[in-house]
């Protein structure tokens, strides 16, 4: 009994938030790999791109709420999300035509274009932070729990209760069709073999009639897409706050590195590696080892290898490991 007690601290406390977790940053980190396969350079505007389209989404929500519209138990801000895509969308095409066409016809280097996006990145969080504020702001409403900790206790009888919120289940549930729409996508589709084509070699391409400017154009819609996605997941599994999305650059660049920059296949499991990582060393283990171990082994302290306000210097140190042995990461992307 105390080891399923223990196992369910374990489910309810490490694995259910790293897995959420990592579907969130592993649909952030495709979005950066895309732009780095195909566009050819490191984007950190990325997570303000996150912040700009779930800033929509949530002003939708509202919209919606204040009318009266809902999905019942599901969060209104799934109705909301299309119109998130499509503001994120004209933003990042805007963007394109604006900025970045003229330094990739002028051939500039990848550096400079990695400069630009950070012009572009505190532009954007300028932006957010004007429109909505800096304060956090919750939108998730109906049902919050799939399964609370109460009823899990009933069911079962233990004494630890296993408590799923509504917003962890529709992320990895939302990150599964997400990824499978992708590969589809990227496999299957004329458009989506053009753009591998294009990110294989691009000089081949051209020669094979494939439309650069096309490529570059779907590219930021899939991108919209994906950003869009994972920053309202996030938010609705925590909340929102603009300046939180700029941080969550970090591990979503050192899921894609950690992966295999450019490989997507690389970028979903770098994100579970990452989201997984910061988890466990900041987890306080003395409750699900008090149950594991004999009580005279029972730990008195936390047994918390780092305070969660330090959760990202994980993903730091993961990414400077990476780079100094594994540079091209675990799927043998392009090195950095």
């Amino acid at each position: 009994m105390d080891f399923l007690n223990g196992l369910v601290a374990f489910l309810n406390f490490v694995f259910v938030p790293g897995l959420a977790y990592g579907a969130q940053l592993a649909i952030g980190a495709l979005g950066v790999t895309l732009i780095y396969g195909i566009l050819r350079f490191s984007n950190f505007a990325h997570g303000d791109t996150m912040a700009f389209g779930t800033m929509v989404t949530i002003a939708f929500t509202y919209l919606f709420q204040n009318l009266g519209l809902s999905l019942g138990p599901l969060p209104t801000a799934l109705l909301a999300l299309p119109f998130g895509i499509a503001g994120t969308a004209l933003l990042l095409l805007g963007t394109d035509r604006l900025i970045y066409k003229f330094y990739r016809q002028q051939k500039a280097a990848p550096v400079i274009l990695v400069i630009v996006s950070m012009g572009v990145m505190f532009v954007m969080n300028g932006i957010v932070r004007f429109l909505i504020g800096t304060e956090d702001r919750s939108f998730l409403d109906g049902e919050r729990f799939i399964i609370s900790a109460r009823a899990f206790k009933e069911m079962t009888g233990l004494q630890e209760g296993l408590a799923i919120r509504t917003s962890q289940g529709l992320t990895v549930l939302t990150a599964v069709v997400v990824v499978a729409l992708l590969f589809w996508f990227l496999n299957k589709t004329r458009t989506g073999k053009s753009m591998r084509a294009f990110s294989d070699n691009e000089d081949l391409a051209l020669l094979s009639g494939i439309n650069p400017e096309r490529v570059v154009m779907v590219t930021w819609l899939i991108v919209a897409c994906l950003a869009t996605i994972a920053g309202v997941l996030y938010g609705l599994d925590k909340s929102f706050k603009p300046f939180t999305y700029f941080q969550l650059l970090l591990p979503i660049f050192a899921s894609a590195i950690v992966g295999g920059l450019g490989n997507p296949l690389g970028a979903i499991a770098g994100g579970f590696v990452i989201a997984f990582s910061e988890v466990t060393i900041t987890y306080a283990w003395k409750k699900v080892l008090g149950y594991w171990l004999p009580e005279s082994l029972a730990p008195d302290s936390l047994v918390q290898l780092m305070s969660t306000d330090y959760k990202f210097a994980v993903s730091f140190a993961i990414l400077i490991i990476v780079l100094l042995f594994r540079p091209t990461g675990l799927f043998k992307g392009q090195s950095v």
